[in-house]
């Protein structure tokens, strides 16, 4: 099983556009996550960099800008999914990874606090 660590830059970006309010409280994950051709789409006009800030794991030993290096993601490149960042809580708990389990425990928390 692949190992993972917290994408600080991921985190840092889905705290501020929680911040300015850039997200979605109520969608079905299933249908809004990026899928391949969404997130080529997305490589073509932007940066590894910039695709890297919507996920928030890091996979140990692939290489950078691979699609293969970044998981967890959490919005649809262009907002936060509330449902997103469960779905990351629910994968990185149900495989124990402990760390994004809990980054993205705390951006739910903040997103649910912002959004009262």
């Amino acid at each position: 099983m692949a190992t993972y660590s917290v994408n600080e830059a991921a985190v840092a970006h889905c705290r501020r556009l929680i911040e300015a309010k850039q997200y979605v409280l109520d969608s079905d994950w299933g249908d809004a996550q990026p899928n391949a051709d969404a997130q080529n789409a997305y490589l073509e006009k932007h940066s590894w960099d910039d695709y890297a800030a919507w996920h928030l794991g890091l996979t140990e030993g692939a290489n950078d800008e691979t699609k293969a290096r970044y998981a967890f993601v959490y919005g649809d490149l262009r907002r936060v999914h509330r449902t997103g960042l469960i779905a990351c809580v629910y994968r990185a708990s149900e495989w124990r990874h402990k760390d994004v389990e809990l980054a993205a425990h705390d951006l739910l928390q903040q997103l649910d606090k912002t959004s009262r």
